[in-house]
């Protein structure tokens, strides 16, 4: 006879938590996976498009191990695992792209966007391959990404992930920073990390700081210049910060070819929150 039980003999027991997000990321989340099994023509699913919003919520939020999850809601780790998925893609698929965000922050009369760029840790792996994940600046291992937010500090776009060990500068190259804050006509206040992106000095769009150097210390309007962009970049963290909130963020343990898709859906999840 097959025994079940565990050898201790105690039954599994089933807790509540609270899910500090407001009734319309849930409903945002849930009218999503509605309209998506509407699309694939889904007749039958364990729980319903709520249920699973929930559970996906609470996955991403408080971190929550896919396999206590599971076990709370009478399905599988490995479904949980697909739900997670296919939502982290539901929401990507709403973050704005970069010529949309200036454009909309133009529109609406702005005249400046912020710029910074923040590692994720990741995983540690063995091998080469996960070498070049490493950041020399951080010491840890992780994937770095770039964010524009507005004056108040709300995120209105994220770049695609690219290996802890690059450089701010040459990730917001790849994006074609410049060229699409030109085309919309703003300018960014970034730090110290992004002297030299500009190529046109003359006429810059980022504008930062004034480092100082061996041969060239600081003056004391230099230094003043440096406190008043420091000031007025502090609201850029505030949006890394309600980013942060998500704790699936502390340490990516999905596989990194998901890293983008997952900040950018978390950008969607963290605009609907400050926004309600």
């Amino acid at each position: 006879m097959k025994n079940n039980q565990p050898a201790e003999g105690s039954q599994d027991a089933v807790y509540q938590v609270r899910l500090p997000v407001s009734k319309s990321t849930i409903d945002l989340v849930a009218d999503l996976i509605r309209k998506q099994r509407k699309r694939l023509g889904t007749r039958w699913r364990k729980v319903t498009p709520g249920t699973q919003a929930i559970i996906v919520l609470a996955v991403l939020r408080h971190d929550q191990r896919l396999l206590d999850m599971a076990g709370g809601n009478d399905v599988s780790a490995s479904t949980v695992r697909r739900w997670v998925i296919e939502v982290i893609g539901l929401l990507s698929a709403r973050a704005p792209r970069l010529d949309r965000a200036l454009k909309k922050i133009a529109d609406d009369g702005g005249v400046v966007v912020l710029l910074d760029g923040t590692l994720v840790r990741t995983r540690r792996r063995t091998g080469t391959e996960n070498r070049k994940n490493y950041s020399g600046k951080h010491k840890s291992h992780g994937l770095l990404f770039l964010a524009l937010t507005d004056e108040k500090g709300n995120l209105i776009w994220i770049s695609a992930a690219k290996p802890g060990r690059s450089s701010e500068i040459t990730t917001a190259r790849h994006s074609k920073l410049t060229e699409h804050l030109r085309e919309a006509k703003l300018g960014a206040l970034a730090d110290l990390g992004f002297v030299g992106l500009d190529d046109d000095p003359d006429n810059p769009v980022i504008i930062t700081g004034r480092k100082a150097t061996r041969n060239h210390r600081l003056t004391d309007a230099e230094k003043e210049a440096n406190r008043l962009l420091s000031r007025e970049r502090a609201a850029v963290e505030h949006g890394f910060a309600n980013l942060k909130t998500w704790r699936f963020l502390s340490k990516v343990r999905m596989n990194t070819r998901h890293a983008t898709t997952l900040l950018r859906a978390l950008l969607v999840l963290a605009n609907s929150e400050v926004q309600r």
